[in-house]
């Protein structure tokens, strides 16, 4: 059985199983009524799409299967999982994990572990998961370090503004500066930090950690 909130992806995948003679019992949107369906028609493997498997609560509809129908492996369909994404959807009774950009051979040889009791998850999502969880933090702290020196404290005091919400000319009277200049630093800071708009700096910034790095604005002295 196939399940995801995608209509036209699952029926392209149970098409494409069928093909290489897999009985697919229904192809099936969307994934928040998995569980009951499921358990009402009991298939060997059910594949699972998710396209947010780090979501609290997401493998839910797994754990109810598992405890109404244990018998059934089933296979979580999403993408590049961060760690906490796998080890959710295997803490809640999943029997394996396929990237959903996985070839159609791929997630055949994840079918057949899953139907021989083995856990279906290619090494390479293993290593990267072992690998962040051995260094949680390395990751985000070193991209918000890296951006936050590639810019000068005063582009650094425009990001901060940018992110608080502030548009040209406030941001050129906080900082008693012309707004043609102020212009000039912003388009600088989206250059460096290689975004398209604002909105997209503001959120890079928060991601990384840059916007608690920089720490919050001084006080300017008006006549400075």
């Amino acid at each position: 059985m196939v399940v995801d909130d995608h209509r036209l992806l699952a029926e392209a995948l149970a098409s494409a199983l069928k093909l290489r003679g897999h009985r697919v019992l229904a192809a099936a949107a969307p994934a928040a009524g998995a569980a009951e369906l499921v358990i009402t028609r009991a298939p060997e493997v059910c594949l699972l799409g998710t396209a947010t498997p780090a979501e609290p609560g997401m493998f839910d509809p797994v754990v109810k299967i598992k405890r109404e129908r244990p018998q059934v492996a089933v296979l979580v369909l999403g993408p590049v999982p961060s760690p906490r994404g796998i080890a959710a959807a295997f803490a809640a009774g999943a029997s394996g994990y396929v990237r959903h950009d996985e070839r159609i051979e791929g997630v055949e040889r994840a079918i057949m572990k899953a139907r021989a009791g083995e856990a279906a998850v290619a090494p390479q999502l293993l290593q990267g998961a072992f690998s962040e969880l051995l260094n949680p933090a390395a990751q985000p702290d070193d991209e918000g370090q890296r951006l936050l020196q590639m810019l000068t404290p005063r582009e650094v005091e425009v990001l901060v503004r940018v992110a608080d919400g502030e548009d040209t000319r406030l941001i050129a009277a906080g900082m008693g500066i012309a707004p043609s200049t102020a212009r000039t630093h912003v388009q600088r800071v989206l250059m460096k930090l290689g975004v398209g708009s604002r909105l997209e700096a503001a959120a890079l910034a928060a991601r990384t950690g840059l916007l608690d790095r920089a720490g919050p604005l001084e006080p300017r002295d008006p006549e400075s």
